[in-house]
């Protein structure tokens, strides 16, 4: 077995779906195990090392939502949630508890595998136990703390969530949209004023931004020294 394989938990009480995309993935040179359940998945936790977990949402017992969170306050890993449930707003509770993307079932198999693909090279990207510096802002996304002119501030999910993929991207322009898939908000307004509160974290002069700026017509671009 190859030391630098990926290992994958499945979690997902629909044997079908479960035997199918461990067949898959394993095709696809991953290692996967699988359970049944949360208490299953808990336990395989305890003694196994994963660097992705794919959670059904809708499970008997303790469902996936409950799952993430708990999960997210214990360890550090990349959840995909699957679900049946096409809501917005299902969508955004996921993504708010923690969850790293979401895919609604039915699915393709090879859509899955791009999502968790996308996901281990950004992680791969961007060391979560090292601080990363935008100018004289130091950021701790274990923590998720930012420490300017002697103040620590907290960034939420949502923050963290745009400042990995802003960080593993400099000098790139995300739009609103972009923003808005990342970070789960979707009301154009609220993207806005997210990114004011990210300024006056990471910005000396939040009105006169040298790092966050905005490119107009296009979006926003994160600039390091």
């Amino acid at each position: 077995m190859e030391n630098n394989k990926n290992h994958i938990l499945i979690v997902d009480d629909d044997d079908r779906i479960r035997n199918l995309l461990k067949d898959y993935l394993s095709e696809n040179n991953y290692i996967v195990s699988t359970a049944i359940n949360a208490e299953n998945a808990k336990e395989k936790l305890q003694y196994l090392k994963f660097d992705i977990i794919i959670l059904d949402v809708m499970m008997p017992g303790q469902n996936g939502y409950e799952l993430t969170k708990e999960i997210k306050k214990q360890i550090k890993i990349p959840i995909i949630l699957l679900t049946a449930k096409g809501e917005v707003e299902n969508r955004i509770k996921g993504l708010e508890l923690g969850a790293d993307d979401y895919i609604g079932k039915p699915f393709e198999p090879k859509e899955l595998l791009l999502r968790i693909k996308n996901i281990i090279n950004k992680n791969n990207k961007i060391d979560f136990t090292s601080n990363h510096y935008v100018g004289e802002a130091k950021i701790d996304l274990n923590k998720m703390t930012v420490s300017l002119d002697n103040k620590l501030r907290k960034i939420n999910n949502s923050e963290k969530k745009v400042l990995i993929e802003m960080l593993t991207n400099p000098g790139t322009t995300f739009s609103r949209e972009e923003i808005g898939k990342i970070s789960g908000i979707s009301q154009e307004r609220s993207i806005d004023v997210m990114i004011t509160r990210l300024r006056q974290k990471l910005e000396i002069d939040p009105k006169n931004p040298k790092f966050l700026q905005t490119v107009r017509g296009s979006g926003y671009v994160l600039w390091i020294e």
